[in-house]
């Protein structure tokens, strides 16, 4: 098994890295990463439903979108990833418990009393401290999973909180749940550099792996993979399925409420009602955002170019333009 430690801490870079080694490598490899504060939804999620949006926006945290199903999960450098890719048997490749349990024997190495629960998620003290997902593709399977170390638990929860509108939709939905830092369950404690490398030990030795740095070419495909499609509107947002969105807006004017329909992230139809727009305003901004992104640049041009700083101040545009999330 090649063992990779991946020393960048692009989200999109790493997300890149496990769908090039899945697909075009032959090897059976196991990869440690970490990332900067990020929120990763799963494939078949609606992204804008997940997230806080006011919160991530204001604080920095990156948005993607990985390869594999499941529910959305927070990511910063006090959480490490551990990614599986091995070779299997078509029909019998998903197998969590073949690649949870060396972690959960790696775990009980520290005094961690760590077990598997009803969702594939490690459990510690009834709280979750990793979550887990798998792809397929042909007979090569893709197990990766996190594990909070020493994250940033406010950020984790605000950032992945959602917002004060209503999303509906076939989108999968993330399940909420408690969670907790491994580092509250070490004694002596010891840092996340010394955890990680202690892990990737283990797994060497329980998998007789060898250490594996990317080649040149390699790491320029991945680079070349993640700029086409991991750090792109169309796969982060644009992949959501179909999806409404309702808010209400107030302030110190009356309120606008807000309706509008998206189609792989492209607005659909919006609809504005408020005693202060009047109708054939309201139908304009249906006709500007109608086949336009779902997203904060667009409806900020959109809504200036109809006028609406005659109606609103600066701050209250700019809070309009968020509640359309």
């Amino acid at each position: 098994m090649l063992c990779i430690h991946s020393k960048n801490r692009d989200p999109y870079y790493n997300l890149a890295a496990e769908e090039y080694l899945l697909r075009y490598s032959n090897e059976d490899v196991f990869m440690l990463w970490q990332s900067t504060p990020a929120v990763v939804v799963g494939k078949h999620q609606n992204t804008l439903a997940e997230i806080n949006y006011r919160f991530v926006r204001n604080n920095g945290v990156q948005i993607a979108r990985r390869l594999t199903g499941g529910g959305t999960v927070y990511h910063d450098p006090g959480n490490i990833n551990f990614s599986f890719i091995r070779q299997g048997e078509p029909g019998k490749l998903v197998d969590f418990g073949r690649f949870i349990e060396p972690v959960i024997s790696f775990l009980k190495t520290f005094g961690i009393q760590a077990h598997r629960g009803l969702k594939n998620e490690i459990l510690v003290k009834g709280k979750k401290i990793s979550g887990n997902a798998e792809h397929v593709y042909k007979n090569r399977v893709l197990h990766h999973g996190t594990l909070l170390y020493k994250a940033d638990l406010n950020s984790l929860h605000e950032s992945i909180r959602p917002g004060g509108g209503k999303y509906t939709g076939k989108a999968v939905q993330s399940n909420r749940s408690s969670v907790l830092n491994l580092v509250e369950c070490i004694n002596p404690v010891i840092s996340i550099e010394d955890f990680k490398e202690a892990l990737l030990v283990f797994i060497m030795k329980h998998y007789q792996g060898r250490l594996f740095e990317m080649e040149k070419d390699q790491n320029m495909a991945i680079l070349q993979l993640a700029g086409e499609k991991y750090n792109t509107w169309e796969w982060i947002y644009g992949w959501s399925p179909d999806y409404e969105f309702e808010n209400v807006w107030k302030t110190n004017s009356p309120e606008i409420a807000i309706k509008l329909g998206a189609h792989r992230g492209i607005i659909t139809g919006c609809t504005l009602k408020s005693l202060i727009i009047p109708s054939e305003l309201a139908a304009m901004v249906n006709k500007g955002l109608t086949g336009t992104p779902h997203e904060e640049s667009n409806i900020l041009t959109t809504l200036e170019a109809l006028g609406f700083k005659l109606i609103l101040d600066k701050r209250e545009l700019e809070d309009l333009v968020l509640a359309f999330f």
